[in-house]
């Protein structure tokens, strides 16, 4: 699209930019199109040569492969394999991808053929147990979030062109949520997993008055007691702490514990105990 590009006055080379996607709403792929007024600038970086949802040509020669999307089924793991042998840069592009987003939810549930009756009912599907990409191969960089925050891409990717390092934030939301100067959710009566989860979306959630559901997965440093005590301390049930540490599957490390501790309650509750 673009002719030769430079930094600094050293020439660059345009990586050729390659995107899939697996088990997905492809959410995370339509940011990189909606981002119409940097959109130009981007695409003047790489050299796209296969984007399903942009253009129709398609090449297995490619650098860097953004892959979107959970695996779900056995045709999915050959072809991720496949795209890793074509990359020399993989990167798992979303939650879904990083630790296999709302589609892990299933999971939960012991018996997967009734999920998939209640879901598709008696059409024909084949879908198993949801696993994020890093499960069947060598992961090289996450871009976290559902979706993926579309100016954090455009500076990773920029970045990758001319050879600087990336850093992905460690340190927990709220810190961008106070230095927007937000009211802290937990006063207005809504519960937050900003205390917990990594930064980089400039508290996309919180700044819009909703609750962070986790999608960026844990900070550095997670304090599971603390939040734990800040969600009673509110009046919220640890089974609905538990609700959303699940929802993207980015805190399954952390999650155990508690669920044990809300089924001694709940026996507690109903007179089992």
């Amino acid at each position: 699209m673009a002719g030769p590009i430079s930094f600094l006055g050293v020439p660059l080379k345009r990586p050729k930019v390659a995107f899939f996607e697996f088990t997905a709403c492809e959410g995370c792929q339509l940011q990189i199109l909606n981002n119409e007024h940097t959109l130009i600038g981007f695409l003047n970086l790489v050299e796209i040569v296969n984007f399903r949802e942009a253009m129709t040509e398609r090449s297995d020669d490619y650098e860097i492969a953004f892959v979107e999307g959970s695996i779900s089924r056995s045709d999915e793991v050959e072809r991720l394999l496949e795209i890793r042998r074509n990359a020399r840069i993989l990167i798992a592009f979303g939650s879904c991808a990083c630790f296999g987003g709302v589609n892990q939810l299933k999971n939960r549930f012991a018996d997967l053929d009734w999920v998939t009756k209640e879901v598709y009912g008696d059409f024909p599907v084949e879908t198993d147990e949801v696993h994020p990409i890093a499960d069947y191969v060598a992961v090289d960089l996450n871009i976290y979030g559902c979706p993926v925050k579309k100016e954090e891409v455009e500076q990773i990717v920029t970045n990758l062109v001319v050879g600087k390092s990336v850093k992905i934030p460690d340190f927990p939301v709220c810190m961008e949520c106070k230095a927007k100067e937000n009211i802290c959710l937990f006063e207005l009566g809504e519960p937050c997993l900003g205390p917990v989860t990594r930064a980089g979306c400039d508290a996309w959630c919180p700044s819009n008055r909703r609750g962070c559901w986790g999608c960026r997965g844990p900070a550095g440093v997670v304090n599971m007691d603390q939040l734990e005590e800040i969600f009673n301390n509110y009046g919220f049930k640890n089974v609905e702490l538990i609700d959303r540490l699940e929802c993207f599957g980015g805190f399954t490390d952390f999650t155990s514990k508690l669920r044990t501790k809300a089924a001694c309650e709940q026996r507690k509750t109903e007179g089992r105990s």
